[in-house]
């Protein structure tokens, strides 16, 4: 069996849809089932066995797992208490790296591109300058205390580490301020017409031209169902785009697919954030493109276009 964790999640639950489409082996999803506002995202998956986490390793010691998809974290990049991504996000991905090994299985697992910091080591997957990265917030730190960790291993399996840039796509609904862009855009265009931005607090950057590497679910989705049939090539993978785009672009894309004249205003980064701020990010893809992957990816306003039309405008889930 396939066992994805965080499937009532955001990015979980797209990619246990879309492995229940073509995977053979019955998938299994873990997580904490007891948040109402993630019910939209199970619709789809109702009938799947379901798991809380809390007695996921006493349930999985006699069972037959051939691969885990581990995409449950603490995502929030605004919590400064260590204890809750110690527990959540190093301790549980590390107890599924030895589960994979006891039983021989695939793991794929997700980092982030959180663990860059700055960016001034670069925005490359090269796993030399993993244990020199310095992440700008405890989130980003604790993907990187496993990164590292998992590179001081020998492992007997093949395994896969995703630093997922800034994904998007439907099923986010429920993660408030951590949302993507898109979605409050959506939801302050329709509301009051038009949208905020932060202003820019580096002179090195105009307003609004702050630069993301927005990678919609859908195509992550994709590269997951790649790794899970790679042959070899274990490692620790950028999944971005390749290309950053501005929140500009972002903006005027929303609009577009909403039918409306842009209207921007800006206004002041929040003093919580604004030194842990990125400024630009994109990932370089190379490493994925060489391992054989060789789909296109969808640009931002595609990718745009297919969200705001096919499902916020539908109040649809995936």
């Amino acid at each position: 069996m396939i066992v994805v964790t965080g499937a009532a999640g955001f990015i979980g639950s797209c990619v246990a849809k879309d492995l229940l489409q073509v995977a053979e082996e019955p998938i299994v999803l873990v997580d904490d089932f007891t948040r109402k506002d993630k019910k939209r995202n199970l619709k789809a998956l109702e009938r799947l066995e379901m798991v809380a986490r809390d007695v996921f390793f006493d349930w999985a010691r006699d069972k037959d797992i051939s691969a885990i998809v581990h995409l449950g974290a603490r995502t929030d990049t605004t919590e400064f208490d260590w204890s809750i991504f110690q527990k959540l996000n190093v301790d549980f991905t590390k107890s599924i790296w030895e589960l994979c090994v006891q039983k021989n299985a695939r793991l794929i697992y997700a980092s982030s591109a959180a663990t860059y910091g700055d960016g001034e080591l670069s925005y490359k997957d090269d796993h030399s300058i993993i244990p020199d990265l310095k992440p700008l917030n405890p989130y980003g730190d604790s993907k990187n205390q496993v990164d590292k960790w998992v590179l001081k291993q020998e492992p007997s399996i093949p395994w896969y580490g995703l630093k997922f840039f800034n994904v998007y796509g439907p099923n986010e609904y429920h993660k408030g301020r951590m949302a993507s862009v898109i979605l409050h855009a959506y939801n302050q265009i329709t509301q009051n017409g038009k949208m905020k931005l932060f202003r820019s607090h580096n002179p090195n950057f105009k307003d609004g031209e702050q630069l993301r590497d927005f990678v919609y679910v859908k195509d992550v989705s994709k590269v997951i169902q790649y790794l899970l049939n790679l042959k070899g090539h274990s490692g620790i993978y950028n999944l971005g785009t390749g290309q950053a785009r501005t929140f500009l672009d972002l903006s005027k894309a929303v609009f577009n697919a909403l039918d409306k004249s842009t209207e921007i205003e800006f206004i002041d980064t929040p003093e919580d954030i604004r030194d842990k701020y990125q400024y630009f990010t994109e990932a370089d893809m190379s490493k994925l493109i060489m391992s054989g992957y060789q789909q296109t990816f969808e640009t931002l306003e595609d990718g745009i276009k297919d969200y705001v039309s096919n499902y916020l405008l539908e109040s649809r889930a995936y």
